[in-house]
């Protein structure tokens, strides 16, 4: 039996044409910065998102984290979504290596707001943490940040002299969604993350963005974290061909995801809205608290997915499910009847 892994993009494989690219990939120590192809894909990266210099870094987390390092500062707080990546998701290293407080906002379906952050913009005594970050995360549970919200939080940031973080972690994703180029998206942060795994299916990677100082910095901070590689040219060549080949197909995902969103909308052990699925992740109540009972049925029939708790499910698109994938995970969930 076939299975399909919906448990997250993370799980996409190299494609021949990706490994050739490695396999042909010329490579020096990029500590030295003498790795032409890491200069390459760090060039590109900045152009991309329209910053002055990129920073290649193992993954997202440590993007983040050296953006929470530099600009939050220590014992300063930093504004999120409660739900964010980097509260939830990043082992505590916000406090634990960054020095920050992260403060969790609420804000319906992971946005924030600049209502929502302004109350926390206040002038503080001697005795209370100064906010040094604003974060946002877009996509966020695959929803896309509307332009105007970032636009005003950014303004709102501005106007308190407090740089903005973008965890972009799936940044082309919200690219292709709003057929917007990146750059348009991007403007409205002081700096960005945006990965080369996940959608864009690279086996490791991701970039950090931003102003050349801030950069300069990062790379000085990306040792003490030990993230210095050296040849790290064949992981780079990867993300190059990520981003020649990997955005555009990317508006197939979210259409499969719109495809599994309809056939679990026809089962009563789902509750969704498939107008509310944007990109390529589908989160999906379950009124039953049977959410994991619904992913071990769904697993003997070939499809691989993710509790969120009793309640929820997610359910993550990618290069990897093709056109008939997607018809046989909705053919599976059709016939799941019963929990």
């Amino acid at each position: 039996m076939k299975r399909y892994d919906l448990r997250s993009d993370t799980f996409t494989q190299p494609t021949p044409a990706m490994r050739e690219a490695i396999a042909r990939a010329v490579v020096g120590d990029d500590v030295y910065r003498e790795d032409p192809t890491v200069n390459e894909l760090e060039r590109r990266g900045a152009a991309i998102t329209g910053k002055e210099a990129a920073l290649l870094v193992t993954s997202g987390s440590m993007g983040n984290l050296l953006a929470l390092y530099i600009n939050g500062g220590r014992g300063n707080e930093v504004l999120a979504h409660r739900e964010s990546h980097i509260i939830a998701h990043e082992v505590g290293s916000p406090a634990a290596i960054a020095g920050v407080l992260p403060i969790g906002l609420d804000g319906k379906r992971g946005l924030l707001s600049a209502d929502t952050i302004a109350p926390h913009l206040f002038a503080r005594d001697y005795a209370m943490a100064d906010v040094g970050l604003i974060e946002v995360e877009n996509t966020t549970n695959g929803t896309c940040y509307p332009l105007e919200a970032l636009r005003e939080i950014a303004d709102l940031a501005a106007r308190h002299s407090i740089p903005v973080h973008m965890d972009g972690a799936r940044l082309m994703n919200a690219s292709v969604a709003g057929d917007l180029s990146p750059q348009e998206i991007t403007r409205y942060a002081t700096t960005v993350t945006f990965c080369l795994s996940k959608g864009l299916g690279a086996p490791v990677g991701s970039l950090l963005c931003g102003p050349q100082a801030f950069i300069d910095r990062a790379r000085k901070i990306r040792k003490v974290l030990g993230g210095g590689m050296r040849q790290a040219g064949i992981l780079a060549a990867a993300g190059i061909y990520a981003l020649e080949h990997n955005i555009e197909r990317l508006a197939d995902d979210h259409r499969h995801a719109r495809e599994i969103a309809a056939s679990l909308a026809t089962r009563k052990w789902a509750a969704i809205d498939p107008g509310e699925v944007e990109t390529n992740i589908i989160i999906f109540r379950t009124p039953g608290n049977d959410a994991v009972k619904i992913v071990a049925a769904l697993k003997r029939l070939g499809v691989l997915c993710f509790n969120l708790g009793t309640d929820a499910i997610r359910m993550v698109t990618h290069l990897d499910i093709s056109d008939a994938d997607s018809a046989a995970v909705c053919r599976a969930i059709e016939s799941l009847q019963e929990i």
